[in-house]
């Protein structure tokens, strides 16, 4: 798969220049999609403490149930989890365009 494609990648110019124009554009279509990133990336955060604290809660409630435990453990995982990714997220984009 990887040799198919070697043929297609260096078909492909990687140097071409960017007029002002197309990045004024650019950040025109930027600016707003950023602002809506920003606030579900917050909502988001917002949402996740609230379910660390319950996942908390449950976990010291959860006394010998060791199936109460776990998916304590479970919810904790895939909040940190999920909040990586939203975080990291920009980070990935901006590597991969420029």
């Amino acid at each position: 798969m990887l040799l198919a494609s070697m043929p297609l990648v260096s078909a492909v110019e990687f140097n071409q220049s960017i007029s002002d124009q197309d990045k004024a554009t650019f950040d025109q279509i930027l600016s707003p999609v950023m602002k809506i990133y920003n606030l579900v990336k917050y909502a988001a955060t917002v949402v996740a403490v609230i379910i660390l604290l319950f996942a908390g809660v449950n976990y010291m409630t959860s006394g010998d149930d060791p199936k109460k435990r776990e998916q304590s453990k479970s919810m904790v995982m895939y909040v940190v989890i999920g909040l990586i990714v939203i975080w990291a997220a920009p980070l990935v984009v901006n590597f991969i365009v420029g």
